[in-house]
């Protein structure tokens, strides 16, 4: 493709996405395909011969849009939203373009220092310790893995990078059942085993309960078990809960336990005052992760990774092979070595043009509508008959059941997991099925940089219908 060509099949790109943006709202939200419809559209074998532009574009179009759910669409309610807003998608136009790694200082000065300025710019936005140093990670999910490989580090003295787990205590690591299904993973990619796993009781409001927290604590200790790490959560996924953080952190020190704070989701909402109480003590964690791309209007992928001691996460992760070893020596930040990858993108970027074209009131703003419209819509929910909350409202988040009156407990589970099947597959609205108190519930969260209060009010108005028409 010539530079010419370049710019041709460049400008009908962006026109292409301009016109999807604008009008993400004309798609069903969830793709309305079966497994295997898009499969057969493709060939089995790779081309000979190279194949025009405009056929592949066609062929984008035709074969490859019909199976895309469209997270950049208003009424998109599921998960967590994956806000890619114009400013984070031109950043990331430019990173593709210099094609970047930003694995040293070396190979890309301004990349390694941008990303410590970002750092510093979010701890400072969102009154976080000072003295903590900050990474992007691509995911929470990595985040959380590299935290249980620094917890097992410390716990284990260093010896399990060393010489493995094998001949070491058995290992305990506490979470409530509200917790991210991500740390389950990473504590068995750490090798610490899924039976290492201690589930805390949680209050009635779905927070760990520090007291319980304590005792298993204890009565591991007592068997011959050592603790390695704690795992608080803000904003869990199901329905938004916090944990006591505060109180967390005080067993955790008192214990000489690693503690760890997700808060991939509500994390971006610490930019507003008043909703940092539900940090209170965060001052007190070793590792502590969010993600500007779920509700900072950064395109994913861009995880922000604090750790308190960066000193006992290089311990845990460097390696430093002649062919990475540069003459700026310990002058310089190398990322290479605060996280899983070598090579790295420069996330950086997207997060410099985010912060600069909304400026830190204007995403203020933006999280202060959704948190209004979620209690807004969950007083009408409540209004509703045959409706109940079953979760309060935390942040945008909240969860609700259809109960129409005289149905049994089961018959009512089996009418709501029939209802969010009906909400989804209509295409009008993307909604989350979860579970509270171990029954079906639906889950609603507004996140998205293209909602408004009309497309919310779409989307309730599709789950009361479709709630009639099931019945």
């Amino acid at each position: 493709m010539t530079p010419e060509d370049y710019r041709k099949h460049g400008h009908e790109l962006v026109d292409w996405i301009a016109d999807y943006l604008e009008n993400t709202s004309d798609y069903p939200v969830r793709a309305q395909v079966k497994p295997g419809d898009i499969a057969r559209l493709i060939p089995d074998q790779v081309p000979e011969k190279g194949e025009p532009f405009e056929d592949i574009f066609t062929d984008f179009k035709n074969q490859i849009m019909p199976g895309i759910t469209h997270w950049q669409h208003p009424r998109f309610f599921a998960f967590f939203p994956s806000n890619a807003s114009v400013p984070s998608q031109l950043a990331e136009m430019l990173m593709a373009g210099l094609g970047t790694n930003a694995m040293l200082w070396e190979t890309s000065p301004a990349a390694t220092e941008l990303e410590e300025r970002m750092m510093s710019w979010l701890k400072s936005l969102m009154l976080l310790p000072s003295d903590w140093s900050g990474v992007i990670q691509d995911t929470a999910s990595s985040a959380t893995f590299v935290a249980c490989l620094m917890a097992r580090e410390r716990a284990t003295r260093g010896a399990a990078n060393e010489a493995g787990l094998m001949g070491q205590k058995s290992l305990s690591i506490y979470c409530s059942a509200e917790a991210h299904s991500s740390i389950e993973k990473a504590i068995k990619m750490a090798g610490m085993g899924r039976l290492s796993i201690r589930s805390v009781p949680v209050s009635d409001l779905g927070s760990m309960r520090p007291s319980k927290l304590r005792q298993m604590i204890h009565s591991d200790k007592a068997k011959g078990i050592l603790p390695v790490m704690i795992i608080a959560t803000v904003g869990g996924t199901g329905t938004g809960t916090m944990d006591p953080l505060r109180d967390i952190g005080e067993i955790a020190g008192a214990e000489d336990i690693f503690m760890h704070v997700d808060a991939a989701w509500a994390g971006s909402a610490m930019l507003c005052p008043e909703f940092r109480p539900m940090l209170d003590g965060i001052e007190l964690a070793d590792s502590y992760v969010f993600n500007p791309h779920k509700w900072m209007l950064t395109n994913f992928d861009c995880t922000v990774h604090f750790v308190r001691d960066k000193d006992a996460l290089l311990r845990t992760l460097a390696i430093n092979p002649a062919y990475l070893q540069t003459r700026e020596g310990d002058e310089v930040t190398d990322f290479r070595d605060w996280g899983l990858q070598l090579g790295r993108r420069f996330r950086a970027l997207k997060l410099w043009f985010v912060l600069r074209s909304y400026g830190a009131e204007a995403i203020r703003d933006f999280i202060r509508t959704h948190v209004a419209w979620a209690q807004r819509l969950a007083l009408i929910v409540e209004a509703s008959p045959n409706f109940e909350l079953t979760s309060p409202v935390n942040l945008s988040l909240f969860s609700f059941r259809y109960q129409p009156e005289g149905w049994s407990d089961d018959a009512i589970d089996i009418l709501n997991d029939k209802l969010i099947l009906a909400v989804n597959d209509d295409g009008r609205t993307y909604l989350t099925r979860t579970l509270v108190g171990g029954r079906p519930v639906i889950r609603f969260q507004i996140g998205h940089i293209r909602t408004t209060w009309e497309d919310v009010e779409i989307a309730w108005e599709a789950v009361k219908e479709l709630a009639e028409s099931i019945c």
